[in-house]
């Protein structure tokens, strides 16, 4: 039986994507084109660190704090588990309690975002998210990474983003924000999700990978 192959669960770039209320616009275009006579095709990219599929490192929230240029490189890379949320508003700790969470596990919550809110045409205001307390109850676990399918693990109506990402980065978990876990199996998998080596970077794009893992093969990481 072949190996599951990897799975892209990162968004495409592209000019005047939805961003973040307030976040820089996207534009992307060619300086230089080799339909317009210039010796090669060059690409100028302007984005906010937050576009898209990308991580937050602690000085997104914490002055002072480690930028993404000091991630440990395993925070982003090796075991992890697509955890399927049914709430249709929050992950909360009765939703977290049914999954025996352990220390240093790599999460990603795959939510009706998934499915729904990046097909939105513009930002979708109600999109599921951490609740402060799910996000606390986490950082007491210890665990290594929280990622989830929308661009902020905080609520937008709900104005908790400050403090859920504050007890998340505070306790030393990192955040993988703009997932699209569509094509992504519930249950254990590997995860790829290098940033950029943005000096005191406060987030950076990432290209997102995902191989499930088989049952006989579960080991959460």
């Amino acid at each position: 039986m072949s190996a599951p192959r990897w799975v892209d669960a990162s968004v495409p770039l592209e000019s005047g994507m939805v961003t973040w209320p307030g976040d820089p616009g996207v534009r992307i275009e060619r300086a230089l084109d080799l339909r317009r006579g210039d010796p090669a095709n060059v690409t100028a990219l302007s984005m906010g660190a937050h576009t898209g599929t990308h991580l937050d490192a602690p000085v997104h929230f914490i002055s002072g704090a480690p930028g993404v240029d000091r991630m440990p490189l395993e925070a982003a890379v090796g075991r992890a588990r697509v955890i399927p949320i049914r709430h249709p508003a929050a992950v909360d700790v009765p939703e977290l309690r049914r999954h025996a969470i352990r220390p240093g596990q790599r999460l990603l919550f795959k939510t009706r975002n998934s499915a729904r809110a990046w097909k939105a045409r513009g930002f979708a205001e109600d999109f599921v998210y951490l609740t402060a307390g799910a996000a606390r109850w986490l950082a007491a676990r210890g665990v290594g990474l929280v990622g989830i399918d929308y661009l902020s693990v905080g609520g937008y109506r709900a104005e908790n983003g400050a403090e859920v990402h504050r007890a998340l980065l505070g306790a030393g978990v990192w955040i993988l924000e703009g997932l699209d876990l569509s094509r992504v199996p519930p249950g254990p998998c590997e995860l790829i999700c290098l940033p950029l080596r943005i000096s005191g970077g406060d987030g950076s794009p990432v290209r997102a990978i995902i191989r499930p893992r088989r049952r006989r093969e579960k080991r959460h990481g």
